[in-house]
Order: structure tokens, then C-alpha cells, then sequence
């Protein structure tokens, strides 16, 4: 493989590529640059996720623009806001020498007053999220007429994301006289749709077409029950004291409470998802890529900006549905040579999903068990003792400290001492997960105990168990008889409710009726003592229940003196 100054670059990009240690270009970059950096014809280019993409498309992209024509030559579509801020950083990297060559990145969740006074200034490369560059095009502040090229990143997870009418939309707006240039992972049949459509004789370079996981991945897998996945996870993440790992989680609700969870035992963990505001984002991202986070639990979506070349693990709290989705999850680590562990906490079920994701992706996973906690306590244990043995003693510390120290632990002998240190530290060892009842699907189910009896004479079919014994069928008997009369016994206690239900309804209504008739009659009253009781109860309570009405004041007129009339009184409606 030769270097990127066979390719044809510029003094000033590959000065860049010196300064940040590009040294040799990748097989997709080998491949696509000297082909986007003179032809004209459009392109596309599948390679796996972390082969470098981004450097393939934009760095002949900044060499063919051209500074001294101030339009929008240049336009990169990315599915998700993380992944439109990496691939901006990046050229914002590989432009440092073109000083007259603007980039400019647009993406919803940002003030959009602030993206529209940027656009207002000459922007030659535009990065945008498909719904925002077309919030910008209806309100007439970004201008395709004149764009050279468009570059279509991510193009799978596009379609995969429901962009497919915004695509047609945006692709409406741009020349046709433009290059197109196609990067994806995958080759679905939408994006076959979008190049028959949009493209005109794609030239189509293929890498590792065949192996489309990294090889320095390695695959595993643990068999767990679902109320387990937590306390599992963490016996991991506490085996591996400066892990740093990417949780990949279903649904949004899942990723929030997971890193709750890890925040509740003290580990350095934060979500990721859709949820959260473009601030809370960055934020949470900053903290990641500074060291300052640990364990980063983010769905799919979010995830595709995620652009860390240290991270050791990668765990999948829920299995995705798509092969591919486990191709670009695994492929958040084991970056730019580096090896990498992919780890997937499935239950029993879900076994028949990872021999499908071997067959499909031509890999082999590794069956693991949960780490035990003794192994968590040795490990620790070792890399405690080799943090105070590494820890260096200033010279700065007061000496008066130190024999308050002396003072206060006069009285415990080294092996004291030791122990309670220890004591200690296990102690923060304790308040995570590693107490925590790990169970597996195989003690779910219980192993090889031995079958009741039931269950061995029926052939393990539990509706059959009263063809055992004689006596096993007469207690099942007498078990269903007495539910039965429970059963029966509730059901009579509602059906008496209800009866006593109508029979006071009715009592009202009968009480009600006979104290409206009460002023219409003009013969003598017939009724009985006990309607007259019923009448006077009813009454008193209504009289109880009712407000006390305060009287209104007369109003004066000022001419005459006569009474006028009240303001607040309502009008009588008209009878028609």
C-alpha cells in the first residue's frame, strides 16, 4: 500500500495528514481518492464502518473546491447530528491550510437564527441533517443552484431513518450537472432505487465486501435472564477497572434508566439518545472523548457519531434486529488497528440469533460466563495494590500531617492496618453490583434437577399431569373443586352489591318523584307517615348541601331615587 502523497494530495493536506499521523491510507481511501479526485463520473463506495470514509470523500472534496467562487459547491447529507459534527471536525482538520475555503455544519437541535447569519457569509461545504437543510432551503438561506458535489454519508441508516422523501426533496433542488458520490456499509434495495434515479454510471468500488465485521473484534456472548443484565453488566465493567465501552440499548426509556442505574453504583456513566437536547449532547460527549466518562449507554441511532479510537468493549444490552445494526455497533471499537471486544447479554431464546449473525456475517462467538466475584476482588485487589505502590509522595505534604497520622494510627500494627485498607476498598466493591444475584437462563430453568413425578409420567406436559397417580389426581381434583367455589362464592358477593345498588337508586328516585309532585296537588294529601319521613330526609339534606345565598343590594338610581335595577341579576331567557 504506498502513501497518501501518491494519491495526488496538496502540500497543504498532506501537511495536515503529517500533524495529526495519517501515514498510510486505508483500502477504501487507496481506492476512492484517486478516483474522485479527477473524474468526473459518480461514485460509489461500500466498505465497513471505521475504514476511514469520511477521509475518502473529504479530502478530494476540499481539493476540488474551488475558493475564489464564493457558492455552495459542496454538499455532505449525514443521517444524525453526531455523525454531521465528526464529519465537520474532520474537514474543519483537513481544511487548516486552505484558509479560503469556508465549511460550515447545519443539524436540528442548534439555534437556527445563529446556522442562518453563518450562511449568510460565502460557505463552499456544507454538512447538514436531511430536516434542517430543508428548514434552511424553504426559508431561501442556503442556495444549490451552483453545487458541484454532493456526497450521500451513511446512505443505509438515511433510508433506515424513514429520509427517503426529504432525499427525493433535497436531490430536487441541486443541478443536474453535479457528481454524486454514494458511502454506505450496506447495498438495500432503496438505495439501488436511489441510484438508478439520481446516478448516471456509478463507477462501484467494493472493500471487504465479504468480511464485512472487523477482524480484530473479538465476539461474545453470555446467556443471562433479562432482570439480571444489569448486576452481569457491571461484573464486567468492575472485572475491567479502566474499561471504556460503549451499551447499546432498544428503546430510549431503556437507555435513560440503564444510566440511572450505573449512576445509582457509583460508575461514570451517562445516556445517550434523542431525547436530550443538542446541549446535553455535546455535553455528554465531551465528557466521553475527555476521559471523564466510562461507559457510554446510547441507542443505535445516536451512536452513529461516535467516532472514540480507545474503546475497549462494546456491549449490547438488547440484540438488534438487523445484522447490519451489529455491524456498525461492534464497529465502535478496534479502530485504527486496535483490538476490541464485542460482548451481547442474550437470554436462552435469543441463542438462535447469534448463530443466524455468525452465518450471515462469517464470524464465530465465544459462550462466556458472568465473572465470579472472588475473580472481581482478585483483580481489583491487584490493581489497588498497584496504584499504591506506583503512587508517588510529594514533597509538598506538611510534616505536621503526617505526624498527626503517626498519632492516630499508633496503635494498630501493620497487619491491622492492611486489613482495614482492605477492608475499605472492598467495601466500594460491595456497593456496586458484585453482591448482586447473577442468574442464567440455565438456572432460570434448572438445569439437570431431577423432574417431579408429575412431570417424568406425563412426558413433561403439565396439562396431563392428572394421569400419574392416584392420588396426584385426586389432590388436583379437590384443588380445582375449591376454586370453583371461591370462584363462585365472589361471584354471588357482586351480584348481592349490585342488588342492594339498584334498590337504593330506586329508593331516591321514589323519594324524589313524590317531593316534586308536592306542589302540584291541590286535593288532600294521601301519603303515609314513612313517605312523609322519606321526604323530610331527603330535604334536610339537600337543605345541608345547598350554599348559603347572600342577598343582593338594591341599586339606587341617581335621578329619581327609585330603586333600579340590579346589574347582576341574570336575564330570564325567552320561552318560544
Amino acid at each position: 500500500m504506498g502513501s497518501f502523497k501518491e494519491l495526488g494530495l496538496s502540500d497543504e493536506i498532506l501537511k495536515v495528514l503529517t500533524e495529526i499521523g495519517f501515514e498510510e491510507p486505508s483500502d477504501i481511501q487507496a481506492e476512492a481518492i484517486p478516483q474522485l479526485m479527477d473524474g468526473e463520473r459518480d461514485f460509489i463506495g461500500l466498505a465497513q464502518t471505521g475504514t476511514g470514509k469520511t477521509a475518502a470523500f473529504g479530502l478530494p472534496l476540499l481539493e476540488r473546491i474551488d475558493a475564489k467562487n464564493s457558492a455552495t459547491q459542496g454538499l455532505v447529507l449525514a443521517p444524525t447530528r453526531e455523525l454531521g459534527q465528526q464529519i465537520a471536525e474532520q474537514l474543519y482538520t483537513f481544511s487548516k491550510y486552505l484558509k479560503q475555503v469556508n465549511v460550515l455544519a447545519v443539524y436540528g437541535g442548534a439555534a437556527i437564527v445563529n446556522q442562518i447569519k453563518a450562511l449568510r457569509k460565502p460557505q463552499h461545504v456544507i454538512i447538514a441533517t436531511p430536516g434542517r437543510l430543508i428548514d434552511l432551503i424553504k426559508r431561501k438561506a442556503v442556495n444549490l443552484e451552483e453545487l458541484k458535489f454532493l456526497v450521500l454519508d451513511e446512505a443505509d441508516e438515511m433510508l433506515n431513518m424513514g429520509f427517503k422523501d426529504e432525499l427525493d426533496q433535497i436531490l430536487s433542488y441541486t443541478p443536474d450537472e453535479k457528481s454524486t458520490w454514494l458511502f454506505s456499509a450496506t447495498m438495500p434495495s432503496e438505495i439501488k432505487r436511489i441510484v438508478k434515479k439520481y446516478m448516471d454510471d456509478p463507477i462501484e468500488v467494493r472493500v471487504n465486501a465479504k468480511m464485512k465485521v472487523n477482524a480484530n473484534i473479538e465476539h461474545q456472548f453470555v446467556t443471562i435472564r433479562h432482570s439480571s443484565k444489569t448486576a452481569g453488566l457491571t461484573r464486567f465493567l468492575d472485572l475491567t477497572p479502566d474499561i471504556r465501552a460503549v451499551v447499546f440499548c432498544r428503546t430510549r426509556r431503556e437507555t435513560q434508566s440503564l444510566a440511572e442505574e450505573l449512576l445509582k453504583r457509583d460508575y461514570k456513566a451517562d445516556a445517550l439518545h434523542g431525547d436530550l437536547s443538542q446541549a446535553q449532547r455535546d455535553r455528554v460527549m465531551k465528557r466521553f472523548k475527555t476521559n471523564d466518562l466510562q461507559v457510554l449507554i446510547a441507542t443505535d441511532v445516536a451512536a452513529r457519531g461516535i467516532d472514540v479510537n480507545d474503546l475497549s468493549h462494546v456491549f449490547h444490552y438488547d440484540l438488534p434486529d438487523d445484522h447490519a445494526y451489529y455491524t456498525h455497533r461492534s464497529g465502535r471499537t478496534a479502530r485504527a488497528g486496535k483490538k476490541g471486544i464485542s460482548i451481547a447479554l442474550v437470554g436462552g431464546r435469543e441463542t438462535m440469533r447469534i448463530a443466524r449473525f455468525e452465518k450471515q456475517l462469517g464470524i464465530s462467538f465465544k459462550k462466556v460466563l458472568v465473572p465470579k466475584l472472588k475473580e472481581i476482588m482478585e483483580v481489583r485487589l491487584k490493581a489497588w495494590s498497584q496504584t499504591i505502590l506506583n503512587q508517588e509522595v510529594p514533597d509538598t505534604i506538611d510534616a505536621q500531617l503526617v505526624a498527626d497520622a503517626n498519632t492516630e494510627l499508633a496503635a494498630l500494627s501493620k497487619e491491622d492496618l492492611i486489613l482495614k485498607l482492605l477492608a475499605s476498598e472492598l467495601e466500594k466493591l460491595n456497593r456496586g453490583a458484585a453482591n448482586d444475584k447473577i442468574e442464567t437462563e440455565r438456572e432460570r430453568s434448572g438445569g439437570d434437577r431431577k423432574r417431579p413425578r408429575w412431570d417424568r409420567r406425563s412426558g413433561g406436559d403439565r396439562k396431563n399431569r392428572h394421569r400419574g397417580s392416584r392420588d396426584g389426581r385426586d389432590r388436583y381434583r379437590d384443588r380445582d373443586r375449591d376454586r370453583d367455589r371461591d370462584r363462585d362464592r365472589d361471584r354471588n358477593k357482586d351480584r348481592d352489591r349490585d342488588r342492594n345498588d339498584r334498590r337504593d337508586r330506586s329508593d331516591r328516585r321514589e323519594v324524589r318523584d313524590t317531593r316534586d309532585n308536592k306542589f302540584k296537588r291541590k286535593e288532600k294529601d294521601t301519603r303515609g307517615p314513612k313517605d312523609k319521613e322519606k321526604i323530610e330526609k331527603v330535604e334536610s339534606k339537600d337543605r345541608a348541601d345547598r350554599p348559603e345565598r347572600k342577598r343582593k343590594r338594591k341599586v339606587v338610581g341617581k335621578m329619581d331615587g327609585r330603586p333600579g335595577k340590579d346589574k347582576d341579576k341574570k336575564k330570564k331567557k325567552k320561552r318560544y
